[in-house]
């Protein structure tokens, strides 16, 4: 990806969140690599980094962010529960950047969806789209939309799992909370889930960005080949004193029952996302990568060490 020893110029967004925090420390410490990072508010000035003012409900920001460079990595989202800013920043802002790609000729497009696309409906092992996807709230119904600008811009389209690791505001504190409203384990704890270390899925996103290999256009599953149970991954957390220990199984209807009799910020959609089977298949991607898949036990350790550590950030 380096032309004559001019570094190459990867552009990324939601470089100061959760998933591109980590994306940018990939890319960032790549040789041969300088980081144009679109921010409304730019980070910390490091070596390799170039950061601009840009706001996806802005066209006009982001005029130009992409000239000379050799990849877009589009991680920026919006994932609240206001439809009308989802559509302005997932849908409206990725076309405005997407259009900015075509007019500089950017030929490589990495863009972070999800696999909460398929909506509630329990799912074991299927392929991309091996049910018909059904978003049901405004955050993924709007990521479902954004995909297509990508796609016809060539683009590698991500459809992670639950993402785990430092900086992880969503699914531990939402365990955590879960298990003080339902403290047992949830239908046994069988339910077979997709997840992926936040850190493992900045390394795929890095090598799509700047691999010489073949670029492996459309839309891919991009958690863990090995999926976990939800028992196995509370049993995690309750090692690392995140979550207390349960004794007994709960039948679902049970568990529905408990969650509405203590209310809370966790909805029961949520509940199902991460209590019930939501497995996707996820080999492909990291067989047409140079990356490569640590083992479930090997990224699941450094995983839970972050959150246990930052345990308070996680709480805010």
């Amino acid at each position: 990806m380096q032309i004559s020893g001019v570094p190459s110029v990867i552009v990324l967004t939601g470089a100061t969140g959760f998933i591109g925090s980590a994306t940018l420390e990939a890319l960032a410490g790549r040789p041969g690599v300088r980081v144009r990072a679109l921010a409304r508010v730019p980070g910390a000035e490091r070596e390799g980094v170039e950061w601009v003012r840009a706001d996806l409900t802005d066209p006009g920001s982001l005029r130009g962010v992409c000239e000379d460079a050799s990849a877009l990595v589009h991680l920026a989202s919006y994932i609240g529960r206001d439809e009308e800013r989802c559509r302005a920043v997932n849908v409206a802002g990725t076309a405005s950047l997407l259009a900015e790609v075509a007019r500089a000729g950017v030929k490589r497009v990495v863009h972070l969806s999800t696999a909460a696309v398929y909506g509630n409906r329990p799912h074991r092992d299927i392929e991309v789209d091996g049910i018909v996807p059904d978003p049901v709230s405004p955050a993924s119904r709007t990521r479902l939309a954004a995909e297509a600008p990508a796609l016809a811009a060539g683009g590698v389209v991500l459809r992670p799992g639950l993402v785990l690791g430092a900086g992880d505001r969503w699914v531990v504190p939402a365990l955590a909370e879960l298990v003080s409203r339902v403290p047992a384990r949830w239908d046994g704890g069988r339910a077979l889930l997709s997840v992926v270390g936040v850190t493992e899925l900045a390394r795929l996103i890095e090598a799509l960005a700047t691999t010489s290999d073949p670029f492996p256009a459309g839309i891919h599953h991009a958690s863990h080949p090995t999926p976990v149970t939800i028992g196995d991954l509370m049993s995690a957390l309750t090692a690392h004193g995140i979550v207390p220990p349960v004794e007994e199984d709960w039948p679902w209807d049970r568990c529905v029952t408990a969650l509405h009799a203590h209310p809370g910020v966790v909805t029961e959609r949520q509940f199902s996302l991460l209590a019930r089977d939501y497995h996707q298949q996820s080999a492909p991607i990291w067989h047409l990568t140079p990356v490569g898949s640590r083992t479930w036990c090997q990224w699941a350790g450094l995983s839970f060490r972050a959150p246990h550590t930052d345990r308070e950030d996680h709480q805010k």
